[in-house]
């Protein structure tokens, strides 16, 4: 059974539920009325031009507009990455684009060699589409990732110190706040696996099923999806932070704070 295609009425019935969300952030002074509006605005209309833009990238599938397309992905999500961390944008947007792209097309290039049987490793298809995927998890675990990590060191610049000052290397001193800022970063990923199947149905596999795919298929593919999701997300965090510790600290291994915006 194909999946039935939404009319443009059904479309303005479901954004009729948008005025409960509206209507609470006023009636509680919320103050995020605005920022909302303009997410759902820009949704809308990145949605659409995405949908254009898919539609013609899959019928052309040419391998250097697919690598290229991933490659404007990244610089995007690290733009949005460096931006929502209170952390110098230009000392960390470079290592930030090396590291989701080290990271994505790692994870990506394996899943599409090793475990999909797709013929071409860029597929638009697969490529384009699994790309985000990976990108989109591995923002918001790099965001809270980098987050904690400087400011846990900027908390406890003392400790860290002391540290140093007993004979630890800087890579042995800074160790326990990457664990627990990379335990932070993954915790949000570990919980949906945990509760994947019987508290929800994924997205990718809700959509493939809705598609009219087997669900035994479905979740063959939301199995695949989400260990190369966890796995480009701890990769993306660790190479984030080793890269950036060469611009963040001093040859004597202490703490630039220029690096913060405040």
């Amino acid at each position: 059974m194909l999946t039935p295609d939404i009319s443009l009425i059904g479309l303005l019935l479901c954004s009729i539920l948008l005025v409960i969300p509206f209507v609470t952030s006023i009636l509680l002074r919320m103050r995020i009325t605005r920022s909302m509006g303009v997410a759902v605005l820009r949704m809308i209309v990145q949605l659409f031009l995405i949908g254009i833009f898919l539609k013609y990238l899959f019928i052309w599938n040419h391998a250097f507009l697919n690598v290229a397309w991933l490659m404007v992905m990244i610089g995007v999500a690290t733009f949005n990455a460096t931006n929502k961390i209170k952390l110098k944008f230009h000392v960390f947007v470079f290592p930030t684009f090396v590291a989701f792209s080290a990271a994505t097309l790692l994870v990506l290039l394996y899943i599409m060699t090793f475990v999909l049987d797709v013929g071409s490793i860029v597929d638009a298809r697969f490529f384009v589409v699994i790309g985000g995927m990976l990108l989109g998890n591995s923002l918001r675990g790099n965001i809270i990732g980098i987050d904690n990590f400087y400011s846990l060191l900027r908390r406890n610049t003392n400790r860290y110190q002391y540290r140093l000052a007993m004979g630890a290397t800087v890579l042995e001193a800074l160790f326990p706040y990457f664990r627990d800022s990379l335990r932070s970063a993954l915790q949000p990923t570990i919980a949906t696996m945990a509760t994947m199947g019987i508290v929800f149905l994924p997205g990718l596999m809700t959509g493939q099923i809705l598609g009219g795919l087997s669900p035994l298929v479905a979740i063959k593919y939301q199995f695949v999806i989400m260990v190369a999701i966890f796995t480009s997300t701890t990769i993306a965090i660790s190479l984030t932070i080793l890269f950036t510790l060469r611009t963040c600290f001093d040859r004597y291994g202490v703490l630039r704070q220029e690096v913060f915006t405040q």
